[in-house]
């Protein structure tokens, strides 16, 4: 999913989507949703799962891991996948806690005073594109796996890691002639920090150490993200 803003739009609201929007990490919960949904046993899910977690240990260059997490879609069709995770993104609306909820509500304050809202992410289209059409994004900036005859060849065309997400947000608003200056972005990490100099109006989410202290000194805004009420799923 990636659309023009409304031709009105003066300003963008960029949003992190993992930990920042979402209390999870898309791309790793979509995964486990995945790995039962397209028939792995018990044994296989609880190795796969560890496996995809051990691209986050420390010394792993952020976008390798990210090259090397897709791999796993090799072969599986894009848009069975795309279904999945459909699936996935409703039982998490009906179990609730997907969302920090004082972010959705700043995405929703934006959207509804006529900016471009855009979630960018290192995750990917099955995981997003269902998560952005809730929340009314307008685009969606993310990691793109090459997809050859309607499967996922286990490459990637676009990663959206660190400075990556600074470069395609200045493109996307170079490409719109919309300045930063007056444009918002919310991130929790601190390879969000690009993006959120780039803009006017950085928030930061949450409570990173090294970006409270960014936050403190330049005089940044800071939100919590509060998670809303999780409910146990009905068997």
């Amino acid at each position: 999913m990636t659309t023009a803003p409304p031709p009105t739009t003066h300003a963008v609201a960029f949003f992190d989507v993992d930990e920042t929007l979402t209390t999870v990490k898309t791309m790793f919960d979509f995964y486990d949703y995945f790995l039962e949904a397209v028939g792995h046993t018990p044994e296989e899910q609880r190795r796969l799962h560890q496996d995809a977690r051990d691209l986050l240990r420390p010394g792993m260059p952020r976008e390798q891991g990210n090259r090397i997490f897709y791999r796993r879609f090799a072969g599986y069709g894009a848009e069975r996948t795309a279904a999945v995770g459909r699936a996935w993104f409703a039982q998490h609306l009906r179990q609730g806690g997907f969302f920090h909820e004082d972010v959705l509500a700043a995405l929703t304050a934006h959207r509804e005073r006529g900016l471009a809202t855009v979630l960018v992410s290192g995750s990917f289209p099955a995981a997003l594109d269902p998560v952005a059409a809730h929340v009314g994004a307008d685009a969606v900036l993310c990691t793109r796996p090459e997809i050859q005859d309607g499967a996922y060849t286990g490459e990637v065309l676009t990663t959206m890691i660190g400075d990556a997400k600074t470069l395609a947000a200045r493109e996307f608003l170079s490409g719109r002639g919309i300045g930063p200056g007056e444009c918002f972005a919310y991130g929790d990490h601190v390879s969000d920090l690009g993006l959120l100099r780039l803009v006017g109006h950085p928030v930061v989410v949450g409570d990173h150490p090294d970006l409270l202290a960014e936050a403190a000194l330049r005089g940044w805004h800071h939100l919590a993200g509060l998670p809303g009420v999780k409910k146990p799923l009905l068997a």
